[in-house]
């Protein structure tokens, strides 16, 4: 009996403490300054583009993930009301079956003079590559910088799974990493840079990639997909 009393008592401690991890800050991470962009239960801190400071009800939290709800039709990208400038930002992401979603940066707020987020950051790709078309596309998979740089290793996890996304934007330099795979880097303020937009579906955007700061977005692609751990840290 008492065997049985320990063995379940390490058990639930196990599971307590994972739980106790998840949207919360190591103490690593709260002594080198990383910010907590969501904290497990409100939205405070975000909102829904050229939705004003409301948050469409197609997004959801539940069990300490931010969720999209496809059926009811009220979303609009998740954007984050501060800006930043020089930053390292994570998210761990799950997409749907057949899924598609984004990790949009460098995003200019203004809905009255931008239409969406994508016309002026680029994005982090989200998706279920095996089962969304654009999985057959060259840079439009998981961790690739949408149709700019393809990722240099494919490590995304089956679908359904959780991955973690991670981009550093430091003085013109690029980096995305793919759970715990450097898969992306280049320089944003250089001619190859203008180059690859000049080849790009963004070359009719004159903002596209301009400036490399300012908000973060979860893209609304009207497909289900779930975000949680959304951290980062100002360089």
């Amino acid at each position: 009996m008492n065997k049985i009393v320990l063995t379940c008592a390490a058990v639930c401690f196990a599971f307590v403490s994972f739980s106790q991890g998840m949207n919360e800050l190591t103490r690593a991470e709260k002594k080198n300054g990383t910010q907590l962009l969501f904290d497990g239960k409100t939205f405070t801190g975000w909102h829904s583009f050229g939705k004003g400071e409301k948050v469409g009800t197609s997004w959801t939290i539940e069990d300490g993930v931010i969720g999209f709800d496809a059926a009811k039709k009220d979303g609009g990208d998740l954007v984050t009301n501060e800006s930043f400038v020089n930053y390292d930002f994570s998210v761990d992401w799950k997409i749907s079956a057949n899924g598609n979603s984004g990790i949009i940066f460098n995003v200019n707020d203004d809905s009255k003079k931008y239409h969406a987020t994508y016309v002026t950051g680029p994005e982090m790709q989200v998706l279920h590559d095996e089962g969304h078309p654009d999985g057959k596309i060259n840079k439009h998979n998981s961790g690739d910088l949408y149709d700019l740089i393809k990722s240099s290793v494919n490590v995304t996890k089956p679908v359904g799974e959780w991955n973690t996304a991670r981009i550093v934007n430091n003085k013109g330099l690029l980096q995305l990493y793919l759970n715990g795979s450097k898969v992306v880097e280049t320089r944003t303020d250089d001619q190859n840079w203008k180059d690859m937009i000049a080849g790009s579906k963004f070359k009719s955007m004159p903002d596209f990639g301009k400036v490399m700061a300012g908000h973060i977005a979860l893209q609304d692609h009207g497909n289900k997909v779930w975000f949680r751990n959304i951290k980062i840290r100002k360089l």
